[in-house]
């Protein structure tokens, strides 16, 4: 199959190029960064450098392609963030349109279900709303756990305080992912033809919070290690010290707020929690360790 990859080279689209390229299929990956451009070759896919928010470059990029496979940047821009994921939204929906894609996998996230109130991921519905509209094309929304890679920014809180915790209690479920189950999932999703448009869940775990730093603190020496609930004003006032944008860091503080109230997990537990990645937190712990 001829296939576009609009997520570069990182923690997703790395191991998914790599699957798919083994696997005999003809692979073009898009990426903004030029420097990219040799790394994407050597993996035997051709590259295509430009931005996800060019709908004209985007659809000389899937123009062929039986298959796309749609991620943004988060954060993406840094302002506006929102806007800004949403407007890359509709550039890849034109893109899909003109160029007659057949078939799309969009990562998505728990919790696009609900149209506020969830940070960033509010600007996932808005995409899913959008790919709703396109007429004859096969689309499954892929949404995908609170990835543990996030934890790695908990590091330097847990060496400086010995704590680890958000502003939501330690009793609360957070379905987790690891990158590269969502890579296998995308690949086993592109090769596929459901009719329509499809929700599909994509969860390596699901732990509370309390476990979470149960695993970790077993895993770096620390068994005592607690999970502490902050206020939003100690959240936001711990991110920004941190050195996050003020915009980027209230956006988190509103996913945090988003667990907290049961709604970013709540289509999730309803659908049954279904579990289908491989990477078990305990498994995930260790890396963590090796980081840390």
């Amino acid at each position: 199959m001829k296939i576009t990859i609009a997520g570069s080279l990182g923690n997703i689209g790395k191991p998914l190029t790599q699957k798919l390229t083994e696997a005999g299929h003809q692979v073009t990956v898009i990426s903004s960064n030029a420097d990219r451009h040799a790394e994407i070759e050597a993996l035997g896919a051709k590259a295509a450098i430009g931005s996800v928010s060019d709908a004209a470059f985007l659809e000389s990029a899937f123009t062929g392609a039986e298959a796309v496979f749609t991620m943004t940047p988060p954060n993406l821009g840094g302002q506006n963030v929102i806007a800004n994921t949403v407007a890359a939204g509709k550039a890849l929906a034109e893109a899909i349109t003109k160029s007659g894609v057949g078939r799309v996998v969009m990562l998505s996230s728990i919790g696009a279900d609900q149209p506020s109130g969830t940070g960033p991921i509010a600007g996932l519905y808005h995409i899913e709303q959008l790919f709703n509209e396109l007429e004859n094309v096969s689309v499954t929304y892929l949404r995908a756990g609170y990835f543990y890679n996030n934890f790695f920014n908990d590091i330097p809180l847990i060496k400086g305080a010995g704590i680890t915790g958000s502003n939501f209690p330690g009793g609360i479920q957070i379905p987790l992912v690891y990158p590269s189950d969502i890579a296998t999932a995308v690949a086993e999703e592109l090769v596929k033809l459901p009719e329509g448009k499809n929700v599909q869940y994509i969860v390596s775990d699901v732990k509370t919070g309390e476990e979470v730093a149960k695993a970790f603190g077993a895993a770096i020496g620390k068994p005592e290690l607690p999970w502490v609930e902050f206020t939003d004003e100690q959240a936001l006032g711990g991110m920004l010290q941190a050195g996050l944008p003020e915009e980027i860091a209230g956006l988190y503080v509103e996913m945090g707020s988003g667990f907290r109230n049961g709604s970013i997990p709540a289509d999730f537990l309803q659908q049954g929690a279904p579990v289908n990645g491989a990477t078990k937190l305990e498994q995930f712990a260790q890396t963590f360790a090796a980081r840390f």
